[in-house]
């Protein structure tokens, strides 16, 4: 569905500038953006490969298991369907660990891992489980300590101070948590109420 969004977006787009003659705008425009994203991904590239490597380091000297026990309470509460010792419950706490640092990259695979040792839970089924959403939902609105990827983009675009923003990324994000949460369980406990478990 996503790449017809974009199709549809980028012919009308091509439609729009041919009929007002804007063609040549709408091609520097498409030059200047393909040489912004790759000097922004080079930037983040080096800012991504220190980050993930002291993630390495915390996995080897175990500090990562540390806080995958510390979190494992928390997890099992906000994923009741899930049992403690099944492999669905290590890729959402490697999930929320990585989401923690700030690493989206690195914690996309995880979550993908995760849904797909959820959807077996739920006997193969195409719909989505209580789990599942609760996932989508804490993966997406994710408490973040340190924004490994934005500290990178704004320190590729020259920013002064580029770490001034973890503590308003921090208080945002678990603001964001805890309204997701909320709203995940609030609608949870509707349709249970309903009889439509």
């Amino acid at each position: 569905m996503i790449n017809k969004i974009w199709v549809a977006m980028l012919v009308i787009g091509i439609v729009f500038a041919a009929f007002n003659g804007t063609m040549a705008e709408v091609n520097e425009a498409i030059f200047a953006g393909a040489k912004d994203a790759v000097a922004i991904c080079i930037g983040l590239i080096s800012i991504l490969v220190f980050w993930l490597g002291l993630m390495r380091i915390a996995q080897v000297a175990g500090m990562l298991r540390g806080l995958a026990k510390i979190m494992k309470p928390i997890a099992t509460k906000l994923f009741p369907e899930v049992p403690p010792n099944h492999p669905a419950m290590g890729y959402i706490l490697s999930n929320m660990t990585a989401n923690l640092f700030g690493l989206g990259n690195a914690a996309t695979p995880m979550g993908i891992k995760a849904m797909e040792q959820l959807k077996e839970l739920n006997g193969g089924v195409d719909s989505a489980s209580r789990s599942m959403i609760t996932l989508l939902a804490i993966n997406t609105a994710s408490i973040t300590l340190i924004p490994t990827t934005v500290i990178s983009i704004r320190m590729s675009y020259g920013s002064v101070s580029p770490t001034e923003i973890v503590g308003t990324t921090l208080l945002a994000t678990t603001c964001s948590t805890l309204g997701a949460i909320l709203i995940d369980r609030y609608f949870y406990y509707r349709r249970v109420r309903g009889g439509r478990v």
